[in-house]
């Protein structure tokens, strides 16, 4: 037992108060701690990174170097691709994804001039096999016949050639005249040999349609 000031004071009332003024500190602590923000990283081990540093990392794991497999499968799939669009281009005259020797207004003009007419060189190859069929049949009257056909076809073909690449080279010179117009008359003139439902791009007009 204690006094103060000549009063005793009860030992067990000096050991309460000290407790509790030890505890009260260490209480305030908790407080504090709990109030203060928690950062996910400091929690990782680790300090959060830099957006360069982020960035860096992200190029460095997209430039990761492929193996010849991979690089090769990538190839196959872009080909792949490259060619489903151009075979959709070429049926539907999408200019952004035809081959370069069918791109521009050029090139279309030379295409819908020949689709708009008809042209004795589309019927070449039904008349070869024709005139072939006649030559092999061993009846002279038959293979002289032939042989006059081959000819008629010949300079039909050619004449009305001559004529369909003066029409286009006069067109072209009054539809485009500042434009680059080279190799635009033989395009039109290959593309005349070839029967009308088997060219490519898809013809985009009708016969007797001026383009």
């Amino acid at each position: 037992m204690g006094s103060v000031r000549g009063h005793p004071v009860p030992l067990g009332f000096v050991f309460r108060s000290r407790a509790k003024d030890e505890k009260a500190p260490a209480d305030k602590a908790q407080v504090t701690d709990s109030k203060q923000p928690r950062d996910p990283q400091a929690k990782k081990g680790r300090p959060t990174p830099k957006r360069s540093e982020a960035q860096s990392q992200r190029r460095s794991v997209a430039s990761t170097p492929m193996t010849r497999k991979d690089a090769a499968r990538r190839q196959r799939d872009e080909r792949r691709t490259a060619m489903e669009r151009q075979r959709q281009a070429l049926a539907g005259g999408d200019e952004r994804y035809l081959p370069a020797r069918d791109k521009g207004p050029v090139r279309k003009f030379a295409r819908d001039f020949v689709d708009s007419r008809f042209n004795v060189a589309e019927f070449f190859l039904p008349l070869a096999v024709i005139i072939l069929v006649l030559s092999v049949v061993r009846v002279p009257a038959l293979q002289n016949i032939a042989l006059l056909l081959w000819l008629v076809v010949i300079i039909l073909i050619v004449i009305d050639s001559i004529f369909s690449a003066y029409r286009l080279r006069k067109r072209l010179g009054e539809r485009f005249p500042d434009q680059n117009k080279r190799g635009a008359v033989p395009y039109a003139l290959m593309r005349s040999l070839q029967m009308r439902r088997l060219r490519m791009p898809k013809p985009q007009v009708k016969r007797g349609e001026r383009p």
